[in-house]
C-alpha cells in the first residue's frame, strides 16, 4: 500500500491555504467549510456526495465547494487518493473577485464537479508554487487568472447558491453558532427553533443536508482551526470549542481535516518562525 502523505502550506502573501494528500484511503464524513475549496484529483476514484447529489470522481476531476456546501467523500475502489486543493477564505475571495470583475461581491460556483483542462492548467502550477514557497510574482497572476476563469465560466452571485432556509432552522443555526462552546443538547436547540425533535431533525437535514449534531461539530472544528492557526495548543482549543475531551477533539478534527490538531498547529507555527527570520 502506498504510504500516506499529508501536507498543508499557508501562503501569507496570497492569503490562501494549499494542501496535498497522497495515498489516502481515509473517508471524510458529511461536513462543510466556511471557506471556498478548489481542488482536483490526480489519481484514484472516490464517491462524492455534495448538496445531496452523488458523483463519481477520478483523475482530472475538479471539485468546487462554496462556503456552506455540505459534502462527504469515500473510496470507491481498492486504490488510494492523490488530491490537491486550495482553501480560500471569504475575505480573500472578495478581494480577488473585485480585482478580476470590478465588483466587490462574493461569487458562487454554479457546479460542484467540473472537467476543465484550462482550469487545471492554472490550478496545478499555482498549487506547486505555493507548496514550494515560491515568492515569484507569477503565482499571483496565475491565481487571478484562475479566479477570473472560474467566475466567468461557473460563477453566479453567492447568495443564489445558498438554499432557502425556513425561519425555524435559521434560528437553530444562529443559536449553535453563538453557543458552540457550551454544552448542547437537542432539547435546547428545539426550544430555540420552536420545533419538536422529530420535526427539527427532518427539516434541518432537508434544508442543510446535514444533521444538527454534525452542523455543531463542523462549527466547532472551523473555530478550532482558527485557534490552532494562531498558536493555541490542542488541549486549549478543544476546551474553548466545546469538545468534551482532547481525545474526542483529536478524532473529530482528524476525520474532518485529514491532519491531527497538533500537526495543523505546527504548520502555522513553522510559517510564523520562517517569517520572523526574514524580518
Amino acid at each position: 500500500m502506498k504510504k500516506e502523505i499529508r501536507t498543508i502550506v499557508y501562503d501569507k502573501s496570497l492569503r490562501i491555504e494549499a494542501y496535498r494528500f497522497e495515498g489516502i484511503v481515509q473517508p471524510f464524513p458529511n461536513h462543510f467549510h466556511e471557506h471556498y475549496v478548489i481542488g482536483f484529483v490526480e489519481d484514484g476514484q472516490r464517491l462524492l456526495s455534495c448538496r445531496n447529489r452523488d458523483y463519481t470522481i477520478g483523475q482530472g476531476t475538479i471539485v468546487l465547494f462554496n462556503p456552506g456546501d455540505n459534502h462527504s467523500c469515500t473510496q470507491s475502489d481498492d486504490g488510494t487518493l492523490d488530491y490537491r486543493g486550495l482553501n480560500i477564505s471569504k475575505e480573500t475571495m472578495l478581494d480577488l473577485a473585485e480585482e478580476v470583475s470590478d465588483k466587490r461581491e462574493l461569487p458562487g460556483f454554479s457546479e460542484n464537479v467540473i472537467y476543465d483542462d484550462e482550469i487545471i492548467c492554472y490550478l496545478r502550477p499555482l498549487h506547486e508554487m505555493v507548496m514550494k514557497g515560491d515568492s515569484e510574482l507569477g503565482k499571483e497572476e496565475i491565481l487571478l487568472f484562475l479566479v477570473s476563469d472560474l467566475i466567468q465560466n461557473y460563477g453566479r452571485p453567492f447568495i443564489n447558491t445558498v438554499p432557502e432556509c425556513r425561519q425555524e432552522i435559521e434560528k437553530a443555526c444562529i443559536f449553535m453558532e453563538q453557543h458552540f462552546a457550551e454544552r448542547m443538547n437537542l432539547n435546547l436547540i428545539c426550544r430555540q427553533a420552536g420545533l419538536s425533535k422529530s420535526a427539527l431533525l427532518r427539516a434541518f437535514t432537508k434544508s442543510k443536508g446535514i444533521t444538527p449534531y454534525r452542523y455543531l461539530e463542523t462549527i466547532r472544528i472551523n473555530e478550532a482551526k482558527k485557534l490552532l492557526s494562531n498558536g493555541v495548543c490542542p488541549l486549549d482549543a478543544a476546551i474553548r470549542t466545546g469538545f468534551s475531551d482532547q481525545s474526542h477533539f483529536t478524532n473529530y478534527f482528524t476525520s474532518f481535516i485529514g491532519l491531527t490538531p497538533g500537526v495543523y498547529r505546527e504548520i502555522f507555527l513553522k510559517n510564523k518562525a520562517e517569517e520572523s527570520k526574514k524580518t
